[in-house]
């Protein structure tokens, strides 16, 4: 409905917003109704059939609903399940359980680390950090930030270090699954 619905003497089709009459009369901003909204600015109506559940209760399944909807936003835009390039039925079924599991991984990690870093964060960290074959049994690993630093206090890995040996990976990847 736009600025129309602030302005009297004016008659408009309230669905299409089209002005229904030749307008040849003075027209006046309401600006009553423009502070009566500008009040409720900010605030979040929720409008339910859960008319038994207390208002604290309502709100937590509100919540609850909230992280759904981000938990299908992550899935779409940062494991990119949509569009889908594969015909066969079970290849499809094994695209989105791999997208889920590394939903349910990177969800562990974010409340592991009580919700410092968004799981968006900590995807697109764990997406840079790679390494490089460097020389014989010798890796070069070429990104670390503040996310990785927090995952390897949580797991006890030092992601901080640079160059790290076959040996060295293989062990720590040992440590991780026992752990």
């Amino acid at each position: 409905m736009g600025a129309v619905k602030y302005v009297k003497s004016l008659t408009f089709d309230p669905k299409t917003c089209v002005v229904l009459k030749d307008v040849k009369q003075l027209l006046r901003f309401i600006e009553e109704k423009l502070e009566q909204e500008d009040a409720l600015d900010g605030y979040y109506a929720i409008v339910t059939s859960e008319y038994k559940e207390s208002d604290e209760r309502i709100i937590e399944i509100y919540r609850g609903l909230w992280k759904i909807e981000e938990s299908f936003k992550i899935t779409e835009s940062d494991f990119e399940t949509r569009p889908i390039y594969l015909s066969r039925e079970e290849h499809i079924r094994s695209h989105f359980l791999t997208c889920f599991v590394a939903l349910v991984i990177a969800s562990v990690l974010a409340y592991r680390m009580k919700g410092k870093h968004s799981v968006s964060a900590i995807i697109e960290s764990l997406e840079k950090c790679s390494c490089s074959h460097n020389q014989k049994n010798y890796y070069l690993f070429d990104y670390y930030d503040e996310i990785l630093a927090d995952i390897g206090q949580e797991f006890n890995i030092d992601f901080g270090r640079k160059c790290m040996s076959l040996g060295e990976l293989k062990k720590t990847l040992g440590k991780v699954k026992k752990g």
